[in-house]
């Protein structure tokens, strides 16, 4: 009986669990418990968006209360401006002129009671700035205010030196975001150095800071600029954390009689930050920047990047609100890098590569630089460092050369060439410009023992280059990413030995819709192993455009040198609305290279590395001559190539000797001329290339699909020889068809597969080839029409 009692209580609880495992996975029960998981992400979602509208309504109802006070402010100036105008004896009344006080920066900044009274000052001036009318402030360019934009990004109108405002919601705490904010250079780029002298209390739990800061010279054209600053945070009575800043007179600071000479005293105004917790979490953040850069230091043709206050907006001000964004925006999760690192690493990446071509292109005399002797062309500047290099995180992992580092820069003035087309240019077609024996160079000095550096192996780049993405920022205005180069030895005996070649590159300003003030390409030699300390010697690119557009419509040209082919009205169409724009571009390129360096080789690597610029500077040059709005045209450009005819008459004689040879026309409407004939032949649907008529044919000419086919472009199609593109059966094709060419004038080449500039491998149905005869009859080249081709 007993037993039976036991049975009878167990057998229950074992039901149950018999039986909840398979109501747990019945398909209804499933789905509720998704759909309430679902429900309340959701509702989690639409809480966190309705914390920030309220925020943002917060924000602009305080911007439109401002904007209230300075509309009424000007109102009164208005009336008094009629009052003085109408009784002229009022202008000379001495009751009506303001009190005349000594500018807080010359006063007697040697004592506590001193510095105080002038934090007080630049509390008040700061706030007026941020919150005031004592600036007025005009909304940037471009920038469209709302719940889901950026921000609210002001620019000064009308004040001493240049100003910029911007307000924004970020996911952080106040105290946190005031410790980023104050921590200047690992959020501004062109930020040297920032070095606390002394630091005192003040009420309220404050602080007062005497601060020197360096900045880079964005180009090698100018010096760099330093500022001797009082420092003062301070909470205010609603709770607000507030860090103002503005100049001290006087020589004081940290400079050296070594660096002395190669810095500008600038002056910065009552500047700061103003940060106000919300309610539910978050903070509103207004930045205030207004500096006075000394224009009238510097060319006349650069004086555009120290008196724009949108260039003092996108650099400075933006950077910041961008940056604490950033690092919200990874402090909750909401960003995933690859290949597993974590977002500080990679940050520390991206600011070391950057760190380094500043580095390179000042040569402070601190870090060991000092300019070397030329010869006789100062286009080229050439600078060695024999100090260790300390660029990585890791003291004992710093690179350090037997001898040293070489630098070569130089800089130019560029007309007409959208800055993000060149840098993006640069970016994919690296084969355009780059040597792949100096990459190697480079790269094996990560490789080597401290006791020797290889010298140049002979190698050839294979074409393939492979971007491996790595992080960008929330709006894609840095990029950083891995880029592999495949190398192929040209000896069997070192094919063991070629290795692919691996930088890390840091891109800037070259998406799209970039409204920056600095466009970059800037890469390192890495290990492939990739460690976290890697050391870092930086070279690349810099663009910066002096004449900044005021209606922020980026530029949307094409990256296809071949666009250079539109002609006329076709060109300035298919360019864009903001071709008209491009044509009266002004911009400065910075171009600096690093190659190590052995005692007894420093002037044999200093001679390679001027020549290795010069012929990069000339690179560059062609390339912009092809992708210029104003240029892009043949009308503007008398000849694609030296000593060939103009492309509608080279045009014009290749349709007529295929009718010629063949009997059939090779566009429709062959007797048309001119623009019409060379838009005709550039449409074709076949793939045209014309080569010379030499003992080693190179290609010279091509149309789209040619163009496509060979994955080239105009200027890189003269590196490609005929005999380069056809595999071996191909090339006995074409031998034993040459006599029967130079007979009859024409030939047809049986199906075959070729190579493209990039190593692909095309294959095709049939292939023509024949005489361009001129206007005297003579041969003045080789076409051939690939049909029906494809990769394979």
């Amino acid at each position: 009986m007993a037993k039976t009692h036991s049975a009878l209580v167990i057998l229950p609880f074992l039901c149950f669990f018999l039986i909840c495992p398979l109501l747990l996975n019945s398909p209804s029960i499933v789905h509720g418990v998704r759909c309430r998981d679902k429900q309340r992400k959701e509702s989690s979602r639409l809480q966190a968006v309705n914390r920030k509208l309220t925020a943002m309504n917060k924000l602009l109802m305080e911007e439109n209360e401002r904007l209230q006070k300075q509309v009424s402010q000007l109102v009164h100036e208005n009336a008094y401006m009629k009052q003085q105008l109408q009784n002229p004896s009022l202008a000379n009344d001495a009751s009506c002129e303001s009190n005349v006080t000594t500018p807080a920066n010359l006063r007697d900044a040697s004592n506590p009671s001193g510095l105080l009274s002038i934090a007080e000052e630049t509390l008040t001036e700061f706030l007026s700035k941020a919150t005031g009318t004592a600036i007025d402030w005009v909304q940037m360019p471009g920038m469209k205010p709302g719940p889901d934009s950026f921000g609210i990004v002001t620019v000064s109108h009308g004040c001493r030196g240049v100003a910029a405002r911007a307000c924004g919601l970020v996911n952080l705490e106040p105290t946190k975001i005031v410790e980023i904010l104050k921590d200047r250079p690992c959020w501004f780029r062109d930020c040297r150095s920032a070095e606390v002298f002394t630091m005192l209390p003040a009420g309220n739990g404050g602080t007062i800071e005497l601060v020197y800061m360096q900045m880079y010279a964005p180009t090698t054209l100018v010096p760099a600029r330093d500022f001797w600053t009082l420092r003062y945070t301070t909470t205010l009575e609603d709770g607000s954390l507030v860090v103002c800043e503005r100049s001290l007179s006087g020589s004081g600071g940290g400079q050296s009689t070594a660096t002395i000479q190669q810095f500008v005293r600038a002056e910065m105004l009552p500047s700061g930050y103003l940060v106000r917790q919300c309610e539910g979490g978050g903070s509103i953040v207004r930045i205030v920047d207004h500096l006075d850069l000394d224009a009238w230091s510097v060319p006349e043709v650069l004086r555009p990047l120290y008196e724009s206050s949108r260039v003092v907006a996108q650099k400075m001000t933006t950077a910041a609100l961008r940056y604490i964004r950033q690092i919200a925006q990874e402090t909750s999760g909401e960003v995933v890098y690859a290949l597993g690192r974590q977002p500080a690493v990679l940050r520390t990446f991206s600011q070391r590569l950057s760190r380094g071509f500043n580095d390179a292109i000042s040569g402070f005399n601190d870090d060991g630089w000092s300019v070397m002797g030329g010869d006789g062309i100062e286009d080229v500047i050439i600078a060695c460092n024999s100090k260790k290099i300390r660029n990585s995180s890791n003291p004992a992992s710093a690179f350090g050369a037997p001898g040293g580092i070489i630098c070569a820069k130089a800089s130019m003035l560029l007309q007409s060439v959208p800055p993000a087309v060149l840098v993006r240019f640069l970016r994919e077609h690296r084969s355009e410009w780059a040597d792949y024996n100096f990459d190697a160079y480079s790269a094996s000095a990560l490789k080597t023992s401290p006791c020797s550096l290889p010298g140049l192996r002979p190698m050839r780049f294979s074409g393939s280059q492979i971007i491996m993405p790595l992080a960008h920022t929330v709006e894609n205005e840095e990029i950083l990413e891995v880029v592999r180069l495949e190398g192929q030895a040209l000896t069997h005996d070192e094919g063991v030995l070629s290795r692919d070649i691996h930088l890390l590159q840091l891109c800037t300003g070259i998406d799209e819709k970039s409204m920056g003030s600095c466009f970059q390409l800037v890469f390192a030699p890495v290990d492939e192993l990739f460690p976290d300390d890697a050391p870092l010697i930086s070279s690349g690119f810099r663009v910066i455009p002096l004449d900044i557009k005021t209606d922020g419509v980026p530029s949307g040209r094409t990256l296809d040198l071949a666009s250079s082919l539109e002609v006329g009205t076709t060109a300035q169409h298919a360019s864009g609305d903001g071709s008209q724009d491009d044509c009266n571009l002004r911009s400065v390129l910075t171009i600096a290279f690093q190659f190590p360096y052995e005692i007894h080789l420093q002037d044999s690597v200093a001679a390679m590395a001027r020549q290795y610029v010069r012929s990069i500077v000339s690179a560059v040059q062609r390339v912009s001559m092809a992708i210029s709005p104003s240029l892009s045209g043949l009308s503007t450009r008398p000849k694609i190539i030296s000593g060939f005819p103009e492309a509608a008459t080279l045009v014009r004689w290749i349709c007529q000797s295929y009718q010629y040879h063949l009997g059939v026309d090779l566009v429709s409407h062959s007797d048309e001329a001119g623009e019409s004939l060379l838009r005709m032949f550039w449409d074709h649907q076949d793939a045209v290339l014309c080569c010379s008529f030499k003992e080693k044919p190179v290609f010279t000419f091509g149309n789209q699909m040619g163009i496509d086919m060979l994955e080239t472009t105009l200027i890189a199609l003269q590196d490609l020889t005929l005999d380069k593109i056809f595999d071996e059966a191909g090339r006995k094709a074409l031998h034993a068809e040459i006599p029967k060419l130079m007979e009859q004038g024409y030939a047809y080449l049986p199906a075959g597969v070729c190579l493209s500039g990039m190593g692909r491998h095309v294959s095709y149905e049939q292939a023509i080839a024949w005489k361009v005869l001129g206007e005297d009859s003579n041969v003045h080249c080789l076409a051939f029409c690939f049909v029906n081709w494809s990769f394979v």
